[in-house]
């Protein structure tokens, strides 16, 4: 597995386990607390101790934290594509992937879209529902076409 995608998958599940908790957050200092904890990447440790390459580790930390500090704006492009769906009703799978994805479509301008869509599919895959994968690239296409677009 490439250091990229190993990246991608560890951003995934940080912002997975961020969606699931983020209701409980009542102080703000509590909130940074559980975002430091994350980018320590802990359950990483309950594998039996596996070392995750610092380059890594740094690029995880980079899309968790970039798409948390842009979470609004990329919940908006989100949102704006949904058809006949509400964002509420989205799986954390699929909501986790397409968050990180918006961002780097949005912020990584060096990376083609072509390739953080494959690989948003290939995550989407092992980790999401039957047809997760599906509804991952065409909403990443569709979001895709319109930065495009903008541009």
């Amino acid at each position: 597995m490439s250091s990229r995608r190993r990246g991608r998958i560890l951003a995934f599940q940080a912002l997975y386990s961020w969606e699931a908790v983020k209701g409980r957050f009542k102080p703000p200092s509590e909130k940074q607390k559980i975002l430091e904890e994350l980018l320590d990447f802990p359950w990483m440790d309950k594998k039996g101790g596996e070392l995750i390459k610092e380059e890594t580790r740094l690029f995880s930390r980079l899309l968790i934290t970039g798409t948390i500090e842009n979470l609004e704006k990329i919940d908006e492009i989100i949102k704006s594509h949904l058809q006949n769906w509400n964002f509420s009703r989205l799986r954390r799978v699929d909501l986790a992937v397409l968050r990180i994805s918006v961002y780097q479509i949005l912020f990584q301008r060096d990376m083609p879209a072509s390739i953080i869509i494959s690989e948003a599919i290939a995550i989407a895959k092992i980790f999401g529902e039957e047809k997760s994968y599906g509804f991952v690239n065409g909403m990443l296409d569709g979001i895709r076409k319109t930065v495009e677009h903008v541009e």
